[in-house]
């Protein structure tokens, strides 16, 4: 092993499986499968699910180990975790798991892994545990492609930020409306809504897609009541409708905006470009949040008087592929 091999730090991402969040909650194997078990489902794949990660853990370091310096970092310490300017960072886990790393990462490239792929599909996870040394080695060397990503970024105007790889969520924690004053090139509203998803091209196959769906769903049926057909063409596109992961911009979707005398619905979709950043104000006095890629325990507060600029992160995801 070269000199140069030896120099080199990797860092691996690991989660926790179903099984040890079951033991954290129960307090031992033998409770969590009472309880399991008492609801009817079956226990073994939870023990299946726990062997075959713990297994492709180490396997992993093992290859690791041989390439170079192996830091393990668990997903709920990613957000506070400093990332070497030079890291290499390996995540072991679903798709969720490469999201949320990637968020809280510079230049540094990432290799996304299935350690299971009889159990998890992945489009962010195009490698298995044996491909891991001759992966690494590419990319030590450079010789990896790199796919970028764009990102979403919320500023504060208190100085915080969040980034955001496939969505940003816009809201109350609660399911009561959320009240706010939208901003976007030019056209102001005053709105109430259950919140704003702001959608990366990456995350336009997640929720973003799931709103269109709804959207298609409700045209086709709408039409249907009044006797009349709706454009096959456009249900059919608006549910198939997919962008590139480094596209240069940005969709902003309000969820069941509310007309009223105060409050308007027109400014309910659009694009984010480089140049046309979309402005939030809140006017929710307690329980205001921005949150990330599903992940609500890492939030932003976000009440009255606080202004959020929503726009393309300054910085780009990369991916190897």
């Amino acid at each position: 092993m070269s000199d140069r091999m030896t120099e080199n730090k990797i860092v691996l991402i690991k989660r926790k499986t179903r099984l040890e969040e079951l033991v954290v909650r129960y307090n031992t194997i033998q409770q969590a499968q009472f309880h399991i078990e008492r609801l009817g489902a079956d226990f073994s794949d939870y023990i299946s699910e726990d062997y075959n990660y713990r297994t492709a853990v180490e396997m992993a370091l093992v290859e690791l180990s041989a390439m170079g310096r192996v830091q393990m970092v668990e997903r709920e310490h990613v957000p506070n975790f400093i990332f070497g300017a030079e890291d290499t960072v390996v995540v072991l886990g679903q798709d969720g798991l490469v999201a949320n790393t990637l968020k809280y990462l510079g230049e540094q490239p990432l290799i996304g892994v299935n350690p299971d792929p009889l159990r998890w599909d992945g489009v962010l996870l195009p490698f298995v545990v044996k491909d891991l040394r001759l992966i690494v080695q590419d990319v030590f060397q450079k010789r990896r492609p790199i796919k970028e990503v764009t990102l979403a970024k919320a500023q504060l105007n208190d100085g915080q930020c969040l980034y955001g790889v496939n969505d940003l969520f816009v809201g109350r924690k609660t399911h009561v409306s959320a009240r706010y004053l939208l901003q976007l090139n030019g056209a102001v509203e005053q709105q109430s809504s259950s919140g704003i998803i702001i959608s990366t091209g990456m995350g336009s196959t997640g929720w973003l897609k799931s709103v269109f769906a709804g959207a298609a769903g409700i045209a086709r049926n709408a039409a249907q009541m009044q006797n009349v057909t709706a454009p096959e063409e456009y249900t059919h596109s608006i549910t198939d409708y997919r962008v590139d992961w480094n596209c240069p911009h940005l969709y902003f979707t309000v969820r069941e905006p509310f007309p009223s005398r105060t409050t308007s619905a027109e400014l309910v979709f659009g694009q984010i470009n480089g140049g046309t950043p979309l402005q939030i104000t809140s006017q929710m006095p307690e329980n205001g949040v921005i949150f990330s890629d599903g992940v609500e325990s890492d939030f932003l507060e976000f009440n009255s008087g606080v202004q959020a600029t929503i726009s393309l992160a300054e910085k780009r995801g990369r991916l190897v592929v």
